[in-house]
C-alpha cells in the first residue's frame, strides 16, 4: 500500500501490474533521453554565438528529425498495444466474483459457491489499536486464493462507481445496468487495498476495498465457514 511521501507505484502483486511498471519505466527512459537532448541543444543555441551554415538548409538532418520521432513512437506504441490486449484477456478463470457498488459500500457474490455473498463496509477508526489503516479497512474482506486466475464482474446498484486496486493493476467502472469484467492473478499472500475511484456522492471517500490473498486450502476453509454462516 502507499505510504507517506511515496511518489512511485505500489509494489506489484500481480503479473499485469509488473508489466505496467515495466512499460512505465520503458517510456520514462525514452522521455528522459529526449528531454536531456532537447535541453542540451537549447542551451547550446542560447550560449553559442557560432552559426553552422550546413544546418541552415540540410536535407539529411531534416530526414533524420522527421523519421526518428516516428521510430520512437513505434517503439513506445508496440509494447503499449501488447499490454492493452493482455489487460483485456480473460484466460479460463477458476473463480468468478461479482462486485456491486452501492452508496457507499461494496457487495461481493461468489457465484461458484452456494450462499457466499456479503456486504463490505468501512470500519470505524479505533485509535487505541496500533495496527489499523484509517479509512482503508473493512469489516468483510474479499478473500481470494493466490496463484489462481480470478474474474471479477463489476456493476453498480445506484450511481457510477469504480472498483480499483492499484497493487493488482486493475480498475473497472461500476455502471448501473452494465457488467464490466477484469481478470487478475495474485502472486503472493497479503492484504491489498483500494478505493472507489469515481466521485459517487457525499461519502465517496469512505468505501474502501480490501483483498485478502490466501492459500487455496485457507480459501476453501473460509468458503465452507461462510456457507455455514
Amino acid at each position: 500500500m502507499a505510504t507517506w511521501s511515496h511518489l512511485g507505484f505500489q509494489d506489484s502483486a500481480s503479473p499485469l501490474m509488473e508489466q505496467l511498471i515495466f512499460f512505465h519505466d520503458h517510456a520514462m527512459v525514452i522521455l528522459i533521453v529526449i528531454t536531456s537532448l532537447v535541453a542540451y541543444l537549447m542551451t547550446s543555441i542560447l550560449f553559442n554565438v557560432l552559426t553552422n551554415r550546413f544546418l541552415l538548409e540540410n536535407q539529411t538532418i531534416e530526414m533524420i528529425w522527421t523519421i526518428l520521432p516516428a521510430v520512437i513512437l513505434v517503439i513506445i506504441a508496440l509494447p503499449s498495444l501488447r499490454l492493452l490486449y493482455l489487460l483485456d484477456e480473460v484466460n479460463s478463470p477458476s473463480l468468478t466474483i461479482k462486485t456491486v457498488g452501492h452508496q457507499w459500500y461494496w457487495s461481493y457474490e461468489y457465484s461458484d459457491f452456494v450462499q457466499v455473498e456479503f456486504d463490505s463496509y468501512m470500519t470505524a477508526t479505533d485509535y487505541s489499536k496500533e495496527f489499523e489503516y484509517r479509512l482503508l479497512d473493512v469489516d468483510n474482506r474479499m478473500v481470494v486464493p493466490m496463484d489462481t486466475q480470478i474474474r471479477v464482474l463489476v456493476t453498480a446498484a445506484d450511481v457510477i462507481h469504480s472498483w480499483t486496486v492499484p497493487a493488482l493493476g486493475v480498475k473497472a467502472d461500476a455502471i448501473p445496468g452494465r457488467l464490466n469484467q477484469v481478470s487478475f492473478v495474485v502472486s503472493r499472500p497479503g492484504l491489498y487495498f483500494g478505493q472507489c475511484s469515481e466521485i459517487c456522492g457525499a461519502n465517496h471517500s469512505f468505501m474502501p476495498i480490501v483483498i485478502e490473498s490466501v492459500s487455496t486450502n485457507s480459501f476453501l476453509s473460509w468458503v465452507m465457514a461462510s456457507s455455514e454462516d
